[in-house]
């Protein structure tokens, strides 16, 4: 088992998981700080991680009929007014452009931080007969939002995401597609990143600006607080009243339509670091690690070493992982630290005794376990032992979030159960919003989400002792 400690300039968690988080982050180049504050560049390294989030999303995005576009980055102050409740949720966070080319411009132009408004005014332009329905949209891009604080991957002031956007011709429609776009992230939290999850509603007060309900998935991290990892939202047909977006209905009437947005970001990056990471640094889910398998030469400068190493590597290249070789005069020792540091999920050692026997040893990430393989077994025992990286994370995931769900019947069991132990805080509410204040304020935590699977706790509401019939979790977040 991969226990002691092996990089000494990473803080361990158990001291200051904060500074443990942003050590990893610069130490396995994730991630460069810019001169600009809270504006940061993606290394190679942590932009392949979002390259091989980005591929694996869209595919399942397109098997559902989403199409890809692109958006202007710039939004003019009008067109930004025109939704009263959408412009002041994002107003505090927006930067502005008010000079071009050495001219000041008759119209601030906002930097987007989310492009509602942009797909609106385009479906006002394109949509005119049930027939061009349903749109459903995407776009892969960057956003800039004027954050007070910031923390790699977690808060950026600019940051990379995907924003969806749909209109449909009914508002069952619309809702049905907001909870299947919701159930692909959860899907994909789940079997790629091996990120375990809670799916449910976002309270009044949490949920998107703008929209009629929020949809969310909310994760747990090493330290026992929560991460939304994506969320998806149901507009109505709001928004379409707002921008006059209308089309000829099947009984010739015009009419609006009901319109989704949903999104993920680079957020989900710092969930992987936060979920699974340890005191060795990152530990990386091998369908988005940018390196899936490394093979150390050991020994490298005897005879066959070397040429036994390559085979190695182009044989698993070949059978379509992503894997790298490194023939380098570091140590062994080195190595395998710079390695359990870039999380690489399998390592394959290979030293003359092993070339001649016809073997060699594989080394899981998440657990450190070694396993000796046949060569000719060589690609079936890769990917076995791949499979098992991604159990035995998800695995070691769910069990931190299902031993840190607590059940509280007042709002003072809730605040001692967080004080003592963190994690996801269960009771009965009544809905109000008086009641989400009171446990923010007394308890410290905000409302996760309202889950889809409700259990009945009591009958009256933790907070006011009110007839409840709703089941939330409450958390302290990032």
């Amino acid at each position: 088992m991969a226990k002691e400690k092996k990089v000494e300039q990473i803080t361990d968690m158990e001291v200051d998981f904060a500074q443990w988080f942003t050590d990893v982050c610069k130490k396995a180049q994730l991630i460069d700080y810019s001169s600009i504050k809270g504006i940061f560049v993606y290394r190679p390294y942590g932009y392949a991680i979002w390259e091989n989030i980005q591929h694996i999303l869209d595919k399942e995005f397109k098997k559902v009929g989403v199409e890809n576009v692109y958006m202007p980055m710039l939004i003019p102050e009008s067109l930004l007014q025109k939704e009263k409740d959408h412009v002041e949720g994002f107003a505090p966070e927006c930067a502005w452009v008010t000079m071009g080319g050495g001219e000041k411009l008759e119209e601030r132009y906002a930097i987007r931080p989310t492009s509602e408004t942009l797909f609106c005014e385009h479906f006002a332009n394109v949509l005119q007969s049930h027939r061009d329905l349903p749109m459903k949209y995407n776009q892969w891009c960057s956003v800039l939002r004027w954050e007070k604080t910031s923390r790699p991957f977690l808060r950026h002031r600019e940051f990379l995401w995907q924003e969806g956007h749909t209109i449909h011709a009914t508002a069952e429609e619309a809702e049905e597609f907001t909870k299947t776009m919701l159930n692909i992230y959860a899907d994909f939290c789940e079997n790629v990143l091996a990120m375990p999850v809670t799916r449910g509603q976002k309270t009044e007060k949490e949920k998107f600006n703008g929209a009629e309900a929020t949809y969310t998935i909310e994760c747990m991290m090493h330290d026992r607080k929560a991460l939304q990892a994506g969320t998806s939202h149901y507009f109505g047909d709001g928004f379409a009243k707002a921008f006059g977006i209308e089309f000829t209905d099947k009984n010739n009437q015009r009419t609006a339509p009901h319109e989704t947005s949903w999104g993920v970001s680079t957020r989900l990056i710092g969930g992987i670091i936060m979920t699974h990471g340890d005191n060795n640094g990152l530990v990386l889910p091998p369908k988005v690690a940018p390196i899936q398998v490394v093979v150390l030469p050991i020994a490298q400068h005897k005879a066959g070493v070397l040429e036994g190493a390559s085979a190695i590597r182009d044989r698993l290249m070949a059978a379509g992982y992503r894997v790298k070789m490194d023939d380098s005069d570091n140590s062994m020792g080195w190595k395998c630290a710079e390695y359990e540091m870039k999380g690489v999920p399998l390592r394959v050692e290979c030293g003359p005794r092993d070339l001649e026997n016809g073997q060699c040893v594989l080394v899981r990430r998440n657990d450190g376990e070694k396993t000796v393989v046949k060569l000719e077994e060589l690609e079936a025992a890769v990917a076995e032992q791949l499979e098992k990286v991604h159990q035995g994370m998800y695995e070691k995931a769910k069990k931190n979030l299902d031993e840190h769900i607590f059940e509280a019947h007042s709002l003072e069991e809730a605040k001692e159960l967080q004080d003592k132990n963190g994690g996801f805080i269960k009771t009965m509410w009544c809905g109000s919003l008086e009641c989400e204040m009171a446990m923010k304020e007394k308890a410290g935590m905000s409302s996760r989400c309202i889950p889809f699977a409700q259990e009945k706790l009591d009958t009256v509401c933790a907070c006011c002792g009110k007839p409840a019939d709703k089941m939330i979790y409450w958390g302290i977040a990032y």
